[in-house]
């Protein structure tokens, strides 16, 4: 039942930034997560976090460039990535779930339609 937007992605020069967004319909979840798909590559665990805990997880690739955060009051996620390089580029995809005492890199059952990020060289 939960609905998810994500948005702010676009295009940026290797070593810039860019901020994304996860905008939810409703905040009965408890993780609420970031993969990405490069074309001809397999979706991947990017970060997550946990919504009333703000517990964080992330990919080796991504760990110490990129943040993630949430907005409780505004049913928002965001991912903050810094120092992006030409690798980083995919469609990125916002994804929730409401189980509890599982890894917070799998099984997600809600998806956001993604947002396309490319870093230029």
């Amino acid at each position: 039942q939960v609905q998810l937007v994500e948005s702010g992605g676009g295009l940026v020069q290797a070593g810039g930034s860019l901020r994304l967004s996860c905008a939810a319909s409703e905040r009965t979840f408890y993780y609420m997560g970031w993969f990405r798909q490069a074309p001809g590559k397999e979706r991947e665990f990017v970060a997550a976090i946990s919504w009333s805990g703000g517990n964080t997880y992330y990919s080796d690739s991504v760990k110490g460039r990129f943040t993630i955060s949430r907005d409780n009051a505004k049913n928002t996620g965001y991912l903050q990535m810094n120092s992006l390089k030409p690798e980083d580029t995919a469609v990125y995809y916002c994804a929730a779930k409401k189980t509890i005492g599982t890894s917070p890199r799998y099984n997600y059952n809600y998806w956001g339609r993604g947002t396309q990020v490319t870093v230029s060289s």
